[in-house]
């Protein structure tokens, strides 16, 4: 929306999500910020998997659903769940387009043509040149969400909203997960902690023995 802004474009900034009923709720706030229009994906079949490749081969399917067309492609590094980062990258290579990870960074020409993205890599900045259209996977701190407002919350409510199935986007049942969550389970509890007392030169044997006997570590 900022980019919109700054070139005075008269293009259009679309948010997309691909879950439940619930999802909804997110995509009217990212309206309500400014985005101009929405798609939702919301089928059973499709939003019950929590395999990050199928997710962007799904939304792969959407953007090209889109008979407008588009420029540019706004990811997030990754979401919260998984820490996987693989839908940004998946995306773009179902949509055979060039991808950019972890920009922190980003300019567009006047014309709408090019791109300067800029990652932060060791030791470095690094600094990418290329042409639209290009999927990028944005950094945090990049931006800052804005601040829906109670009218403009209102006014999202009007804004159009696109929701797509697995029909309208052509999938049958072919179209699974490639992987398949098990269980899941937290981490083992760590040993309470022993604190050793006495003398600098006693503590330090004892640290020593219970390295060697106890941890096993020496």
């Amino acid at each position: 929306m900022q980019l919109k802004e700054k070139r005075n474009d008269v293009g259009e900034v679309v948010a997309m999500t691909l879950g439940r009923d619930k999802a909804a709720e997110t995509l009217r706030v990212a309206l309500a910020m400014g985005a101009d229009k929405g798609v939702h994906i919301n089928d059973p079949a499709l939003s019950e998997s929590l395999d990050e490749v199928c997710n962007a081969y799904v939304l792969a399917r959407a953007v090209k659903h889109d008979p407008e067309g588009f420029d540019l492609i706004l990811t997030g590094k990754y979401s919260i769940d998984l820490d996987a980062g693989a839908v940004g990258p998946a995306v773009a290579e179902y949509l055979e387009l060039p991808h950019i990870a972890a920009v922190q960074g980003l300019d567009i020409d006047s014309e709408g043509k090019s791109f300067v993205a800029r990652r932060r890599i060791e030791g470095a900045e690094e600094v990418v040149e290329g042409t639209l259209p290009v999927v990028l996977t944005i950094e945090k701190g990049l931006v800052e969400p804005r601040y829906p407002s109670l009218p403009n919350l209102m006014k999202a409510k009007k804004k159009p909203v696109t929701v797509l199935t697995k029909a309208d986007l052509g999938l049958d049942d072919s179209h699974t997960a490639a992987a398949q969550f098990i269980s899941v389970q937290e981490p083992p509890p760590r040993p309470q902690c022993k604190m050793i007392e006495g003398e600098p030169e006693e503590m330090a044997k004892e640290l020593v023995r219970l390295l060697r006997e106890e941890a096993k570590v020496l």
